[in-house]
């Protein structure tokens, strides 16, 4: 009788342990639901300024720009989508499924193209293909020609040359996620069609390339969120898409709401690709297999002769494309402009871009533990959707981003001004409009989720009651939090730190609208001597941005180099 008195009036485990969490963890809580506000503001404002506008602009916008934009970007979206989907697969098919001289090497290579952004691919190839570039100089000898009318030759800045340029570098995304399905099929699904009379052909068409549709899908939806959001590439091609139409709209034409009105319809574009990705992700983990047939790799048929020099050609033409071109017309460059690393312009540069991404990537990190934590406490629905609020950020292209987040701080600035005329007497002007802080500020929004993915995957791998055996001791939660799993998550912080400043130091499209007058990143120096016809000056600058991108590369095709059977 007695034992029954002590535990009836105890309520349940679940209902005391979720009151608990959230009776101990108000600030934790209140701080979780800032950040995903701050991430949320530059969205609101945007839609709201394209709700509030006068309209006085729409005509024309709808007559004369909306409808060649947007077809534009279809248009490009359709290209990069069959190229990126053809090259990764059949790259990612070679390297999984034949045996060839330099099979190992290019299973690795074919990730260096990630290490290019897509505006100096694009400067590098409007060089490399432009009449006394190489390609048709070479031309010129070989055949005798003395005129540009004396032959034809492709024209690199059009919808087509975009397409190409920006399919070079990022086909790897459906490298990656269609090599890593080739390879967790297994020998059973290959090998019951081949008991049944299936041929390599046959095989890869009826039975792998089926079963690996939805991870194709989410490599090419990521292709293409890097193809909206891209706005160097585009403007240096002359390519009007949407991205480039916002900008244009607000800068050129100076209306504010017009540019706001196109970033919601490119939002709406935006948002369908982010339900066709999930869409293939939900569907994915149908297909995946138990871990003992994961670790089964494909048989692998040995190719000899000209079939064995065609598949090496084959994979080789793609990282020649998308790194090996940049590289050697940056590197040429270069070569001829070494004094220019010692250059106040230059160092100002490197310096600016070194500070801004190690700032973004301590706030992003911040950020990213303290909405990781705050799940881990607080474990319901409400907490876990969230989490995802607040790493939206990734999904929004840069110069919509850059839009809502210019606007927000302005009325964030005037607020703050105002009450300080009111009740101080003084003005503080703006604090962060127009400041490296907003730079910062949007490129941790931005690549909050980076952050968040990697420390996450560190924290999975982590027992899940590690930290609450501290707090059982007579551990506070930030404490427990600072001593048990901090010191266990330092390489997952390491790996989140290191791709938030590499992506940090390649962006562009944000940076170019938000920063300061005399802030010039590594990115912007390169941006700025591009749009004066002006490339080879920025070669340095730009050998430097692909040296740094190489790291979070090298991160990625590392377990590739050490896998045996990869």
């Amino acid at each position: 009788m007695s034992s029954f008195t002590l535990k009836a009036p105890l309520p349940p485990k679940s209902t005391r342990a979720g009151k608990t969490r959230r009776q101990r963890h108000p600030l934790t809580l209140a701080a979780t639901a800032l950040v995903a506000t701050v991430v949320l503001l530059p969205l609101c404002a945007t839609i709201l300024i394209a709700l509030s506008g006068t309209g006085a602009d729409w005509p024309h916008l709808a007559r004369y720009v909306l409808p060649q934009s947007a077809a534009t970007t279809l248009h490009l979206l359709v290209m990069v989508t069959m190229a990126t989907a053809i090259v990764g697969v059949t790259c990612a098919w070679l390297v999984v499924a034949y045996d060839f001289p330099f099979r190992r090497t290019l299973s690795w290579a074919l990730v260096l193209p990630l290490a290019v952004p897509p505006y100096l691919a694009a400067y590098a190839y409007a060089e490399f293909f432009h009449y006394v570039g190489p390609v048709q100089s070479a031309l010129r000898a070989l055949f005798g020609y003395t005129r540009p009318n004396d032959y034809w030759f492709p024209e690199i800045r059009t919808v087509t040359g975009a397409a190409i340029v920006i399919s070079a570098v990022t086909f790897p995304y459906v490298y990656l996620t269609a090599r890593v399905v080739f390879i967790m099929q297994g020998r059973n699904v290959a090998d019951v069609a081949r008991t049944l009379g299936a041929g390599p052909a046959r095989v890869f068409w009826r039975v792998l390339l089926p079963v690996a549709r939805p991870a194709i899908i989410a490599g090419v939806a990521l292709v293409l969120m890097e193809t909206v959001n891209d706005f160097g590439a585009v403007q240096h091609l002359g390519v009007e898409t949407l991205t480039l139409a916002i900008y244009s709209t607000w800068l050129n034409r100076g209306s504010l709401e017009g540019a706001a009105q196109i970033a919601v319809i490119m939002l709406f574009l935006v948002f369908m690709l982010l339900t066709g990705e999930q869409m293939a992700r939900r569907k994915q983990r149908f297909h995946s297999g138990r871990a003992s047939q994961m670790k089964a790799r494909p048989p692998r048929l040995r190719l000899a002769g000209w079939r064995a020099g065609a598949a090496f050609l084959a994979g080789l033409l793609p990282v020649l494309a998308g790194f090996g071109i940049p590289l050697a017309v940056f590197g040429r460059f270069a070569l001829n402009r070494l004094e220019q690393f010692g250059e106040p312009a230059m160092t100002e540069a490197l310096a600016t871009s070194v500070l801004t991404a190690l700032a973004t990537a301590v706030l992003a990190i911040a950020a990213a533990l303290l909405l990781l934590y705050t799940a881990r406490l607080v474990r319901t629905r409400k907490m876990a959707l969230l989490v995802r609020i607040a790493t939206i950020g990734y999904a929004m292209p840069g110069t919509i981003l850059a839009l809502g987040l210019l606007v927000t701080l302005a009325r964030f600035d005037n607020f703050i001004d105002a009450l300080a005329r009111e009740y101080a007497g003084f003005s503080t002007g703006l604090l962060f409009t127009g400041s490296a802080t907003a730079v910062v500020l949007a490129c941790a929004i931005r690549f909050l989720a980076l952050a968040e993915g990697a420390i996450q995957a560190g924290i999975e791998k982590l027992p899940p009651n590690l930290d609450e055996a501290a707090r059982s001791l007579g551990r506070t939660a930030p404490a427990s939090a600072a001593t048990v799993l901090l010191p266990l998550l330092n390489p997952a912080i390491l790996t989140a730190g290191i791709l938030v400043f590499v992506d940090t130091v390649k962006e562009l499209s944000a940076t170019i609208v938000l920063r300061p007058f005399g802030f010039n990143t590594l990115a912007t120096y390169v941006y700025e001597n591009a749009s004066r016809g002006a490339v080879e000056d920025g070669a340095m600058a730009a050998l430097l941005i692909i040296v740094v991108a190489i790291v979070p590369v090298i991160l990625l095709s590392g377990p590739l180099m050490r896998d045996r059977d990869a």
